[in-house]
């Protein structure tokens, strides 16, 4: 079986930089490469685009709300009309900037409040992937299972990939646990090795509150902001090898 490794990337600015990205690209298939709103500048889009080229990594957008002092966590009070518009900015940027390097974008990440509000609003959900299609009918969006992105994406014709969040925790709803709560983001390398292996084997996550809950997903998430998320990539990267699957982009996943 085949299982994507992806993880947010690109998320500096100027000589500001969260992770070795360089590192990174050589452990993941899939990156989200942040597009210039809540970080990100055309020198680091570029770069990332010449990594991904050079390790056969898939491309993607990773389009965020404007607003790099509270790196794109922080809701905004944009209409569904200049949501859209600054979704088909940001990928419109990657798209060229990815076009001039002989490659191509494959998919679409949303970025942290971006994502929060398009996932909870049906009608600007579909709105956003209506506008989507029209600009890049091909592309791969990346959601949890079950959430008002993934049956957007499907409604409007696009191929759509969901999540298993490594290193975050979830509640008994399969929500994400809030990031200002104690316990929300995982960075003990043990502890993602054993909700990883626990995924394959079991196709499950155990809950903040102990519980176990099914878990529907086809890649796998480690942000690279959080702590460690090189070596933890690389935990999950070896977990997946260890239990007899094989590491590939979104587009070779969807297609097996």
């Amino acid at each position: 079986m085949k299982i994507d490794v992806n993880s947010d990337m690109g998320e500096g600015f100027g000589v500001y930089q969260l992770c070795d990205d360089a590192a990174l690209m050589q452990v993941v298939s899939s990156a989200n490469i942040a597009c210039g709103f809540h970080a990100g500048d055309p020198a680091i889009m570029t770069q990332m685009v010449r990594l991904a080229k050079q390790h056969g990594v898939g491309i993607g957008a990773h389009p965020g709300l404007p607003d790099r002092q509270g790196f794109g966590r922080k809701e905004l009070p944009f209409s569904a009309d200049e949501i859209c518009q600054q979704v088909l900015y940001q990928l419109g940027a990657l798209t060229a900037i990815a076009q001039a390097e002989g490659a191509s974008v494959s998919h679409l990440s949303f970025h942290a409040a971006m994502g929060s509000m398009i996932n909870r609003d049906e009608a600007l959900a579909h709105r956003v992937m209506a506008a989507i299609y029209r600009v890049s009918p091909q592309l791969i969006i990346f959601s949890q299972a079950d959430t008002v992105i993934e049956h957007a994406a499907q409604a409007s014709g696009l191929a759509s990939l969901t999540l298993f969040l490594a290193d975050r925790a979830y509640d008994a709803k399969g929500q994400l646990v809030a990031r200002r709560l104690p316990g929300s983001v995982i960075s003990d390398e043990s502890a993602v090795r054993a909700r990883v292996r626990q995924f394959l084997r079991t196709g499950s996550v155990t809950t903040i509150d102990g519980e176990t809950l099914p878990v529907r997903a086809q890649s796998i998430l480690i942000h690279s902001d959080t702590p460690g998320s090189l070596a933890l990539a690389r935990a999950v990267r070896n977990e997946i090898e260890a239990n007899g699957s094989t590491v590939a982009p979104s587009a070779d996943v969807l297609t097996q």
